[in-house]
């Protein structure tokens, strides 16, 4: 979780900004004395932080007493963050007096969608790598690179969370985003791609093999090693060469990278949990939220 604020000292930008921020508005000028926050303003804040900076729980966000800020017509609060382990988080928030614009590093106006929820409909899904139940009614997409070691290490607790203790409740699509910075991570996307159209199931277990050894395959042995565990999974080397060498399951990959631009990934690996933007190592109890809260929706919309 990463909340950041625009230093004070920086009057040049945070002017500007909050310029923007103020056009349109014809909020009330209140003395600061005045300035009266509702318990029903500040729990709605509350919640729109949780679900913006993924905070598992609201009893972990305090709000300070609004005071003048040195700007007109909005006042500064601080806002404290604390997390079950490692020291406080403390930022300075910028409101207006309604409080339901705010300034916290980025521009955030509550009657938008807190979660910054993407359109599914941005993802190609379609015979794309999948696991759990079609109808499952979470749907989570993961953006990883095989040569990316936190990919690696998220790949085992993403695979857990859709086995057991979400079974049956999630599905996951895994879409390939090499980075230009990683040397083999596009031939293994490519060879992935091309043993899942061979036998899907393998497509887990090859990554789980390269994800389990990444510290020691580098270009000059990435394709011998994908050449061993293909015989030794009975695949058709014939097949899956020939795949390789094509043009199709490159091109399905590079659309895969394609979805990610468009949907803003800049690192791997990025989750989205029904189109809510998860960014990083899965924290158990972010996805729980994240996940539970879809969870709660899908029984509240099938009611």
């Amino acid at each position: 979780m990463r909340l950041k604020l625009f230093p004070l000292g920086a009057t040049v930008l945070m002017t500007a900004i909050l310029g923007a921020f103020l056009i349109g508005s014809r909020a009330p000028v209140y003395a600061a004395d005045t300035l009266k926050i509702s318990p029903e303003q500040d729990a709605q804040l509350k919640g729109f932080l949780q679900k913006r900076f993924h905070i598992a729980d609201t009893n972990q966000i305090t709000l300070g007493t609004p005071v003048p800020s040195p700007f007109p017509h909005l006042w500064m609060r601080t806002v404290t963050v604390a997390p079950e382990q490692g020291p406080p988080i403390r930022v300075e928030m910028f409101t207006n007096a309604t409080e339901d614009k705010v300034v916290i590093g980025q521009f955030l106006d509550l009657h938008t969608d807190p979660w910054g929820r993407v359109p599914m409909s941005t993802f190609h899904l379609t015979d794309r790598a999948m696991l759990g139940p079609s109808d499952a009614p979470v749907t989570v997409i993961e953006f990883a690179d095989f040569e990316c070691p936190y990919c690696a290490r998220a790949f085992g607790e993403i695979e857990t969370m859709v086995n057991d203790k979400y079974k049956g409740k999630v599905k996951l699509y895994f879409k390939n985003f090499p980075l230009q910075m990683h040397a083999w991570a596009m031939q293994a996307a490519i060879a992935a791609e091309c043993i899942r159209r061979q036998n899907p199931a393998d497509f887990w277990d090859f990554a789980q093999v390269i994800y389990t050894s990444q510290a020691q395959i580098d270009p000059t042995n990435l394709r011998p090693r994908i050449e061993a565990y293909a015989s030794a999974n009975k695949l058709d080397t014939g097949i899956l060469n020939a795949c390789m060498l094509g043009k199709s399951a490159e091109q399905q990959v590079s659309q895969d990278q394609l979805d990610g631009v468009a949907a803003h990934v800049m690192s791997t690996p990025t989750f989205f949990v029904d189109g809510i933007p998860v960014v990083g190592l899965p924290e158990q109890k972010v996805f729980d939220f994240v996940i539970n809260s879809e969870l709660k929706n899908a029984a509240a919309a099938q009611n």
